[in-house]
């Protein structure tokens, strides 16, 4: 699994696990955790595009965000069969 830093809105440093990385449609997403708590709830952000080509990571409202985690949690069930 791939760790990144992010910031906080103080500016601390937060490292993130990347459980995985999803397509919904046309849309891809990322699954992730503080990796400093592997017991915490799964954070599921939607991956954008920059105007330089650059991925970086929003949050998602919750319609979509039932969607994303509905496709996460099967992908998560065809990984264990």
């Amino acid at each position: 699994m791939q760790r990144h830093v992010f910031y906080d809105e103080m500016g601390n440093e937060v490292e993130f696990v990347v459980k995985a990385k999803f397509s919904v449609e046309d849309t891809d997403y990322v699954a992730m955790l503080p990796a400093t708590d592997i017991h915490s709830p799964t954070y599921i952000l939607k991956v954008g595009i920059d105007d330089q080509g650059q991925e970086f990571l929003e949050g998602i409202e919750d319609d979509e965000l039932e969607e994303a985690t509905e496709a996460y949690e099967e992908l998560l069930k065809e990984n264990l069969q």
